[in-house]
């Protein structure tokens, strides 16, 4: 696995607008928008594209997200063998936790989470181009 890949996803207010980033050598080289979404999505649609844009080649993954860690290391093994249902009731952004799933188990991916808004550079600018992104960023901003 030779990417590193720092993600994090915004809305604000919550829900609200949204936008998501995912770095790379502290480059933004994904972000996108959502104009009604959550954190949650957001964070979602950041591990997603990280692992898209790593594809085969794999990568190592950091995340504030503790939600999305534990969909994908302790929870959607489970739903999935229950035919995608929670005994609680439904699983919000289901189209979400099965195409990070899909991904996650395509790919080789290691997921690693960090405390947010702690001052880890590199989750900060995450933070940061999230926050761009939400408000239209592009790439070519960068």
């Amino acid at each position: 696995m030779t990417k590193i890949l720092w993600t994090d996803g915004s809305a604000s207010p919550n829900p609200g607008p949204g936008g998501f980033a995912v770095l790379e050598n502290g480059k933004p080289v994904c972000l996108g928008q959502e104009k009604n979404s959550s954190n949650i999505r957001m964070e979602g649609y950041a591990l997603i594209a990280a692992m898209e844009y790593a594809g085969a080649e794999g990568c190592e993954i950091w995340t504030d997200s503790q939600f999305w860690v534990n969909v994908l290391t302790k929870w959607a093994r489970g739903w999935e063998s229950q035919g995608w249902k929670k005994k609680t009731g439904a699983i919000k952004n289901l189209e979400l936790v099965k195409k990070a799933w899909k991904l996650y188990n395509e790919y080789p991916v290691e997921l690693n989470f960090t405390q947010g808004h702690v001052g880890t550079e590199m989750n900060e600018l995450a933070d940061m181009w999230a926050n761009k992104a939400r408000k239209g960023a592009k790439i070519s901003d960068n």
